[in-house]
């Protein structure tokens, strides 16, 4: 099966572990990182597509997809 996720978080370098911790896991980029300014707050958000395939199983809605 092949997993999909969007990790999001703001701007800094706690963003960047956790896409660093996923790729470290197995996961995989897909497709360019994404910013948005959130102007009332002040602040730059992230996102990042990662996915992954996991041989031998059935994808169900409960998995945990951090924990693959």
């Amino acid at each position: 099966m092949k997993l999909y996720r969007f990790l999001t978080g703001p701007d800094d370098s706690s963003f960047c572990h956790r896409v660093t911790d996923a790729l470290n896991k197995g996961w995989e980029l897909h497709g360019a990182p994404s910013l948005t300014f959130d102007p009332n707050l002040g602040k730059t958000y992230c996102g990042q597509a990662v996915v992954k395939e996991v041989a031998g199983k059935e994808y169900d809605p409960s998995i945990k997809l951090g924990e693959q």
